[in-house]
């Protein structure tokens, strides 16, 4: 149980530097671009479908991982099975049509509970930036608001 607990460790790690990672590299693109933002609605659309796309890449390259191991180890039948399987783990699904042997069945737990904080990280990114387009797009410039502020005393 304990060599089975390492293993987990090692798999759960991974996919934390790779959604890392990715989320770092998501970040020097978004900021590259911000500049750019600022009065163009389908420009901020598309930033947002990119950041999705590969956000979902991150998670599906994590799943891969989980289904390679699968794979390795002969605790599913073949790589497509091992892949689903890891899917349903992963975003927590769980289906069921699909388990793993018994000696094998903890690594599912653990697999959800990365799925679980990894697209919990993803939720808490995509916030960030979201709230920072909005800022961008609807922050008053200083002439915007001075105007406001003499009609509002009118």
């Amino acid at each position: 149980m304990f060599k089975s607990l390492i293993f987990a460790w090692i798999l759960m790690s991974a996919c934390v530097v790779v959604h890392v990672v990715g989320l770092t590299s998501l970040l020097g693109w978004l900021t590259r671009r911000t500049e750019r933002l600022e009065g163009r609605y389908w420009f901020a659309v598309w930033m947002l479908v990119c950041a999705s796309a590969w956000t979902v890449l991150s998670h599906v390259i994590q799943i891969g991982i989980w289904a390679s191991f699968y794979s390795w180890q002969s605790a599913m039948p073949d790589f497509s099975s091992a892949f689903y399987f890891s899917a349903v783990t992963y975003t927590t699904t769980g289906y069921g049509d699909l388990v793993l042997p018994p000696s094998w069945r903890q690594f599912a737990g653990i697999e959800a509970l990365t799925g679980i904080l990894m697209c919990g990280l993803s939720t808490g990114f995509f916030f960030a930036i979201l709230s920072h387009i909005v800022r961008t797009r609807f922050e008053a410039t200083p002439s915007e608001t001075s105007e406001n502020a003499g009609k509002a005393g009118k």
